[in-house]
């Protein structure tokens, strides 16, 4: 599916915590059918800038914009208008089953399954004792399954084997792709937003340093990229080299 007008905006979204400012003066944009990934150091802002759109936060300045109308709604409302969010807890209630999580969120099995039908040994599994993908998985499909016009993943990939990794960004692509479902993606290895992301913004210090497609940024050799890069050897390699992998650090299948 070609992408579509901008779901999602946020203008001048400036945020923090008391009197800790975090975000400045932020400028994105997400198209209906786009894939956004969000990448910087550690620190800089990308769960920060995720949650002043869910509405977990309060901005301090800016606004933000969904389907062209400034949002100040709580984020119930902002699930109910079609926002999506996978924090990087992964989302899912330990203590219930599969099915349960996907009851309560007022699905069937059969939407998630049709997704990842991995889950479908795992119904009648707790979802605290699911495997780091897994519970992933269910995250993410009891997301997708609502249809939402928006997605929001924070560390989709963290801890996570490169084959689960590329399991789930696969399914994202392709809700992006057929479904034009939205996503900004706050992704920590630089080959997979280079390799499934349509752009991807550089975050650096609260403030975004580059904004362009993936093609842009390996060709972009700025002082701002090269010293956010040059604290991964692994991130440096990617660039150059976007189809290899990033090797997962405690991985978890």
């Amino acid at each position: 599916m070609s992408q579509g007008a901008a779901v999602l905006e946020a203008v001048k979204l400036s945020a923090g915590y008391g009197k800790i400012s975090v975000l400045h003066d932020i400028d994105l944009k997400v198209a209906a059918g786009e894939v956004i990934a969000l990448v910087g150091p550690n620190g800089a802002g990308k769960t920060t800038t995720l949650k002043a759109i869910g509405g977990y936060l309060t901005p301090t300045s800016g606004a933000v914009r969904w389907d062209g109308e400034e949002i100040t709604t709580a984020p119930h409302k902002r699930a109910r208008g079609g926002l999506a969010f996978v924090n990087e807890s992964r989302s899912v209630l330990r203590g219930l089953t599969t099915r349960q999580n996907l009851k309560l969120a007022r699905l069937t099995p059969d939407a998630c399954l049709a997704l990842f039908p991995e889950l479908t040994a795992r119904l009648e599994t707790k979802a605290g004792d699911l495997s780091g993908g897994e519970q992933q998985m269910l995250a993410v499909g009891r997301a997708l399954a609502r249809r939402p016009k928006l997605l929001m993943a924070d560390e989709l990939s963290l801890g996570l084997a490169p084959l689960v990794t590329e399991r789930l960004l696969k399914a994202v692509r392709a809700a992006a792709d057929a479904d034009g479902v939205g996503v900004l993606l706050v992704e920590q290895h630089l080959g997979n937003a280079l390799r499934y992301a349509d752009r991807v913004c550089l975050i650096v210090g609260g403030r975004i340093e580059f904004d362009g497609s993936p093609q842009q940024l390996s060709s972009n050799r700025s002082s701002v990229i090269v010293s956010y890069l040059e604290g991964s050897a692994a991130g440096l390699k990617q660039l150059a080299d976007p189809s290899e992998p990033a090797a997962a650090q405690g991985q978890d299948a």
